[in-house]
């Protein structure tokens, strides 16, 4: 079985060459990379790999970013410390979710999975399974020395801006985020939450009034009251799934 793996932290990297020679000796890794870009790069100049173990944030990015450039055609199992990742992960068809520091019994259910082939993927409900099926309620803004929690009731609408994430709170407070609007995303739940376009996500409480514009896209006017950071026109590719969701 040929290996690739996908990590930007040269320690993570060295240590899960040594755990696959260790748990798997019959398996070689074919290749070791650290970027969304160089990770582009060699799938396009090598055949695929029997499997690839990817880190979600790499020295350039988000290695979600690589499943919007090529296909991926290999079996991927995402590996991070974080678990927020774990739906997306899913949703782009990952066949298993490893945490750091990584359980060698998870290692090899989720290599057992590979062998096994593409029909033992977990689906997205059972990765919602896997993390209790909880959203996320609460988060913790780092200020400094401080620590702000902000619950998920709190939150007006989140967006992204010069690569940095954004969180616009009813009080009209706003707060700079860890997290990438992918993970934010998958956190949140989508009865109240909304992502209106790649760089928003709108909670359904501050909408006072939808707009028709021109090419079928809609705009979000915010109740009285709330600050406006950023552009809210509805991506034209959600428009109806996010007016399905508003009349819910």
């Amino acid at each position: 079985m040929k290996a690739l793996i996908i990590e930007d932290e040269p320690r993570a990297r060295a240590h899960m060459v040594s755990l696959l020679a260790q748990e798997f000796p019959e398996m070689k890794v074919v290749g070791a990379l650290g970027s969304v870009e160089d990770t582009l790069k060699w799938l396009a100049a090598n055949p695929a790999p029997d499997v690839i173990f990817m880190d979600v944030e790499l020295s350039d990015g988000s290695s979600f970013e690589i499943f919007t450039r090529t296909t991926v055609e290999a079996p991927v199992i995402m590996t991070t410390a974080y678990d927020q990742y774990a739906v997306h992960a899913f949703q782009v068809h990952a066949i298993d979710y490893l945490l750091k520091p990584i359980d060698v019994a998870d290692l090899h259910r989720a290599v057992a999975r590979v062998t096994a082939g593409q029909g033992s993927r977990p689906s997205v409900e059972s990765a919602r399974e896997m993390l209790g099926g909880q959203y996320k309620e609460k988060f913790l803004i780092r200020l400094n020395d401080r620590i702000v929690p902000v619950r998920a009731s709190e939150i007006a609408y989140i967006y992204s801006e010069a690569k940095n994430s954004y969180i616009v709170t009813l009080s009209g407070s706003s707060y700079v985020l860890d997290e990438s609007l992918d993970a934010l995303s998958d956190s949140l739940d989508p009865d109240k939450f909304f992502r209106i376009s790649r760089s928003c996500i709108i909670s359904e409480g501050v909408i006072d009034s939808v707009s028709r514009l021109i090419g079928s896209r809609l705009r979000i006017t915010l109740k009285s009251g709330f600050p406006v950071h950023t552009d809210l026109t509805v991506a034209r590719a959600r428009s109806d799934d996010f007016l399905t969701w508003l009349s819910r």
